[in-house]
């Protein structure tokens, strides 16, 4: 029992109301995430003890730059959250992001201050790390979605197969380089395999010229643009030059799908690098290439899908399954393309808001900030965290991210990535 209460904890804030606690429900648990993947012996243990803290209007929760010490989550009232520029903006409970711990990485990226009288859930900074009942690295069917037919089978065929899947070829180009500089290769013996495909050798130019890498001198042939990327960022831009052709298919469904896919992974590509960038704390060209192959598992499960008969699959059970299947498949296919572990990583862990590898800023923390960049960017912001709230935020060294940053950043981005992108769409 112990262990259990180790998840949560009580703690001695300024400014606490004499009114008595109450206590909190399952039914309350089972709301915020990622809490309400726990199971329902320890959501009812819990429940079973006074945990809910009240605070006084005025009081300060916490302050930016401040280690934090708990994930804290909002119950009741409004709260106000500054950033270091005093930039501040509000959450009120009941709101989509009041399901999310509004703090949870290892410091804190703003001033809460409460704005009315609140309760709040304190809990330990160990529940971020408690694995969700989906586990990234298994593929399995959650409950609610086991009356889907397709995704029923797809995870039959994959588990009872021993993760033999369809699993698409890199192209020739990309292959060769990755093993070429595996080998130590030198610049010249590298131009020398690139040109192999004029295709793609003139696309690297195109991408040397463009607004990501800023010059005054253009490059005007592969070797140029070799020398002004650098050799093992050539690597990942060649795979991910070359990567369009994997998503195709005859079959107008899936192709729909994929080309929504595409286009999915080329915009958060953009945003990837545009945020290694800003950071200063990841390389921008695996930024890029993580974007563009972090949901690459989708594709080996719409290729297992175009060749069922039309009758054993629709389009809403497709969308239903596309987030399930992605990271374990995803994975698999990324070690057959003997990819570095950290992209692995990737795949499997960043459609998790609070995945949480460690203090040091990772490739997978990039993608995952980019992915709530891009869905803060298209206004789909039902069920999504505070950008500050995640533990990737707090990791940050050089910048730091409010919702007014967020919007500036996508703002000055937006010519980069569409002028980049054109030559990886076209």
């Amino acid at each position: 029992m112990s262990g259990i209460r180790a998840f949560f904890e009580k703690s001695q804030a300024k400014g606490k109301s004499q009114h008595s606690a109450q206590r909190i429900t399952p039914e309350t648990l089972k709301q915020l995430f990622p809490i309400r993947n726990l199971s329902d012996e320890i959501l009812q243990t819990f429940a079973t003890e006074n945990h809910v803290e009240t605070l006084e209007a005025g009081s300060t929760l916490f302050s930016v730059n401040q280690q934090a010490t708990c994930a804290m989550y909002l119950l009741r009232g409004t709260v106000i959250l500054a950033d270091h520029n005093g930039k501040s903006y509000e959450i009120s409970a009941g709101s989509a992001q009041a399901k999310f711990p509004i703090c949870s990485g290892i410091k804190h990226t703003a001033t809460a201050t409460a704005k009315t009288e609140v309760d709040l859930l304190r809990v330990s900074l160990k529940i971020m790390l408690t694995p969700s009942r989906q586990d990234h690295g298994k593929l399995s069917i959650p409950e609610g979605l086991h009356d889907n037919r397709l995704l029923s089978l797809f995870v039959e065929h994959f588990e009872n197969n021993d993760h033999e899947i369809e699993i698409p070829s890199l192209p020739e180009v990309a292959i060769n380089l990755r093993k070429a500089i595996q080998r130590d290769v030198n610049i010249d013996e590298a131009v020398k395999i690139i040109q192999l495909d004029p295709a793609i050798s003139a696309k690297l130019i195109e991408v040397a010229n463009c607004p990501l890498y800023l010059t005054n001198v253009p490059a005007k042939n592969c070797k140029d643009a070799v020398v002004r990327i650098g050799l093992n960022a050539t690597r990942n831009l060649v795979t991910a030059l070359s990567m369009k052709q994997i998503f195709k298919s005859k079959s107008p469904l899936i192709k729909n799908h994929l080309e929504e896919l595409w286009k999915q992974s080329l915009y958060l590509s953009g945003l990837c690098h545009v945020l290694a960038s800003h950071s200063l704390q990841q390389n921008p060209e695996n930024a890029l290439l993580a974007g563009l192959v972090c949901d690459i598992g989708v594709i080996p499960f719409l290729s297992f899908t175009a060749n069922l008969p039309p009758e054993y699959h629709n389009d809403a059970e497709i969308l239903e399954a596309m987030p399930i299947i992605k990271g374990p498949v995803g994975a698999v296919v990324l070690k057959e393309w003997d990819f570095a572990e950290e992209f692995i990583d990737v795949a499997k862990s960043s459609s998790d808001w609070f995945q949480n590898s460690g203090d040091t800023l990772s490739v997978t923390d990039i993608v995952v900030l980019s992915r709530l960049h891009a869905l803060i960017g298209k206004k789909a912001t039902a069920d999504l965290p505070a950008i500050t709230a995640i533990p990737a935020a707090a990791k940050l060294k050089n910048f730091s991210l409010s919702p007014e940053n967020t919007l500036a950043i996508l703002h000055d981005a937006k010519t980069k990535i569409h002028e980049a992108l054109s030559i990886f769409s076209s």
